[in-house]
This record gives structure tokens, C-alpha cells and sequence, in this order.
């Protein structure tokens, strides 16, 4: 039987969500690209910008007494999904981050994902859908995007990279070059979470406690800080290369030396004992949900406390003091009452784990 004159002009068949795969089509520029973008993509992402389907966004400018501020970040975690979070949450979370620590106010995102042919049409809902819900729940709004694909063997599923742009207030300066001798060293919690999830999702690692990833958007804990302790003079998010190799950063930046008090950081029991398994520092260990600020020695409690009032900073601690050091270096007052150095990392301890 023929089925001509069945079928009406320009049929695509329905986007299968559940069964279907990448294609090179959805990347071509045609109707399959057209209607992934449509169907998974807008209709996640939806609000006034994205919805005018333009090659960009048409932006309102920021108050006035306010500078733009612009980070971008790309993410190529394995796996794509692991406990706490997926690559599409951790994308959003990120670039939000990396715009809150320079004392900015998150605005807008910008996505751009590259596809693998082959890659499952659900694992690809499910990332968008967590991405979704990651930018409505910080209130920063995905606004435009880009999709390209790769054939077969080129990729590795799915990268993506997001900008941000936010918001900072004129005479507000938070910036790594800001340290000074006696200064107070502050994290917001437990250190080497996220890097331990994905490394514990690798080995097939099983502990009597989870380990999960901390991803989390941090403008509202920071919002929270400035509002108690408007001068602070750094703000940073340890991710890869965690703590120390952030601290290594900061400390170079500014010209000082740091001595960190090894029995205040604070590290899950789960997380140290998975660590200790592999032969990892925690103190190495990537972050994506907690951030370190540095401020004026007076000011430390009540910064302390207001991290602590918020959820996302409720095991905050004090672990250290910025000295005077022209070499730059970080050192550790360890456990056992010695001294050792904590230098750069040489190669990548944890590969892939943002």
C-alpha cells in the first residue's frame, strides 16, 4: 500500500526522548536541529529572552553605579552524572559561582553544548531538565545558546560551556591581589565533597556514608557576607586543585605568605577515609560548592557567623592567617605539631572532575 499523500509536506517525526539518540542531523542547521532546539532546549530553558529565538539576547543594562562583570567556564566532567549532581546542574552552579566570588550580582547565562553523535536523547533531557531547574531555582536565567555536533568517537557525550554576566557595584573591589599580613583564612565547609563523588563514582567506591557533591550556587551566602562585613577583601571558589592550590594562587597574587591550622579544616570522615584509600590530600581536592574568603582579622567572627546563619555556610571555620612572606609560600601547622609546606600541585591529581 502507498503511503504518498499520507504523510504531509515536511513531516519530522516526533522527537523520541526516550529511545532516541544525537544524530548528525541535530546539528545540521535543518528541521531535526530545529526541533531539538524547540522541544528539549526552549522548552526548558523558556523565559522572555530565550523565547524571541534570536542569534542573541537583547539585554536591559545593569543600575545605575554598576559594572559588568563576565565569566566563562567550560565542563567536561566524567562521569556525566554522580551523587549530588550531573554536569548540567554543575554547569550553571560554575559560572554563577565564578560571578558571585568577584562580588557581582549574577544576571544572565549563555550555554553552549556540544553533542556526540550517538549520545541517549533521555540522558540529554535529563541534563537540560537539571540545568533548568539549577538556573530558575538561583533565579539567573539561561537567555541564549549554541548546539553543535561531533561525529561518533570526536566527543565524549556532552560539553558545555556557560558565560555569565552579573552586576558589581561601583567601589566594590574583591580580588585575589587584596590579601594582607594578618589576615583571617575562612571556608565555608567541608573541603574535597565534589572531587570525591566523581572518584568514588569511578572506582565503584562504597562507604557506610555517601559521598556527595556539593555543587551549589553561592551568590546567596555571599550576598549574606557582604551584607555583614561589606570589606571583604577576597572571595574565591576552591575547584579544581581545591584549597591549596587556590591559597597557592591567592597568596602569589597578593605578595603574602599564609599558615593554615590543619586541625580546623574541616573534611568528612567519608571524605578522608576515601582519600586515605587513594592516596589523595584532601586539601587538593575539588570544590563546587564552597568558597574561601579572607578578611580584616577584626572582622572574622562576625563574617564567621553570618556564613554560619546560612544554609550553605552552616560548618564555616577559620583555618588560617595571611602573613608577611615575600616567597609567597603556604605552609600548615599539622596535626601532629610540625610544619610542612603546601605547594603546587605538579601535574592533575583528579582529572575530569568539572
Amino acid at each position: 500500500m502507498s503511503l504518498a499523500g499520507t504523510v504531509r509536506k515536511g513531516y519530522v517525526r516526533p522527537l523520541d526522548l526516550k529511545h532516541g539518540r544525537v544524530d548528525m542531523g541535530h546539528g545540521a542547521g535543518g528541521r531535526a536541529m530545529a526541533q531539538l532546539i524547540s522541544e528539549l532546549f526552549a522548552a526548558a530553558f523558556a523565559n522572555e529572552h530565550l523565547d524571541r529565538g534570536d542569534d542573541g539576547a537583547v539585554l536591559p543594562a545593569p543600575a545605575a553605579g554598576e559594572r559588568l562583570v563576565v565569566a566563562t567556564d567550560a565542563h567536561v566532567v566524567s562521569p556525566l552524572f554522580f551523587p549530588g549532581g550531573d554536569i548540567g546542574c554543575l554547569s550553571v552552579h560554575g559560572t554563577i559561582n565564578d560571578l558571585a566570588v568577584m562580588g557581582a550580582r549574577p544576571l544572565y547565562l549563555a550555554a553552549s553544548f556540544i553533542l556526540e553523535e550517538g549520545f541517549p536523547l533521555a540522558d540529554l533531557a535529563r541534563i537540560v531538565a537539571s540545568m533548568a531547574h539549577a538556573s530558575r531555582e538561583s533565579g539567573v536565567p539561561v537567555v541564549t545558546g549554541d548546539t553543535k555536533v561531533v561525529e561518533q568517537g570526536k566527543g565524549d557525550g556532552v560539553f558545555i560551556t556557560t558565560t555569565g554576566v552579573g552586576a558589581l557595584p561601583l567601589g566594590r573591589e574583591i580580588g585575589g591581589a587584596n590579601a594582607r599580613p594578618g589576615d583571617a583564612i575562612l571556608v565555608s565547609g567541608t573541603l574535597g565533597d565534589h572531587g570525591m563523588a566523581i572518584m568514588a563514582q569511578r572506582e565503584s567506591l562504597a562507604f557506610d556514608s555517601e559521598i556527595a557533591s556539593d555543587t551549589a550556587a553561592l551568590h546567596g551566602l555571599i550576598g549574606a557576607m557582604l551584607d555583614a562585613v561589606p570589606t571583604i577583601r577576597v572571595l574565591r571558589d576552591p575547584t579544581r586543585g581545591g584549597l591549596a592550590t587556590t591559597l597557592n594562587e591567592i597568596a602569589t597574587q597578593s605578595g603574602v605568605g599564609m599558615e593554615l591550622d590543619e586541625a580546623a579544616i574541616p573534611v568528612q570522615p567519608q571524605v578522608a577515609a576515601a582519600c586515605e584509600l587513594l592516596g589523595l590530600d584532601p586539601l587538593y581536592v575539588a570544590n563546587e560548592g564552597k568558597l574561601i574568603a579572607i578578611c580584616a582579622a577584626d572582622d572574622a567572627e562576625p563574617l564567621l557567623a553570618a556564613m554560619r546563619a546560612h544554609p550553605l555556610g552552616s560548618r564555616a571555620a577559620r583555618i588560617g592567617t595571611v602573613t608577611t612572606d615575600p616567597n609567597a609560600f603556604v605552609q600548615i601547622r599539622t596535626s601532629f605539631g610540625g610544619r610542612r609546606m603546601v605547594d603546587w600541585l605538579s601535574g592533575e591529581q583528579l582529572p575530569r572532575i568539572c
